[in-house]
């Protein structure tokens, strides 16, 4: 299922993952669990945050995925199921049926 990874990165401790020169390889990580279809980075009330768009196979993604930004960054974590247009058309099609 699509999914929109939103993880917001609590300053503090961020800040201390950038000065340890943590945060480039932690963020690799995540790329390498993920393997995102899009990925976007900006700051989001007050905090890094980072947008990242990826296909979820099975729910036992979460886990790893949420804990690795909850013990690196005290991050708000939150998953979505999205959908592009194509999706959506398809979607909007059944209910005409």
């Amino acid at each position: 299922m699509r999914t929109m990874l939103r993880c917001s990165l609590e300053v503090n401790a961020s800040n201390k993952a950038l000065s340890e020169g943590r945060l480039p390889t932690i963020v690799g990580k995540l790329m390498e669990l993920t393997k995102p279809e899009a990925a976007y980075f900006t700051a989001d009330g007050g905090q890094r945050t980072m947008y990242i768009f990826f296909d979820m196979k099975d729910s036992s993604e979460i886990p790893p995925i949420g804990e690795l930004m909850f013990s690196n960054f005290n991050a708000r974590v939150e998953f979505q199921p999205v959908m592009n247009q194509e999706e959506l058309q398809k979607g909007l099609m059944n209910i005409m049926k």
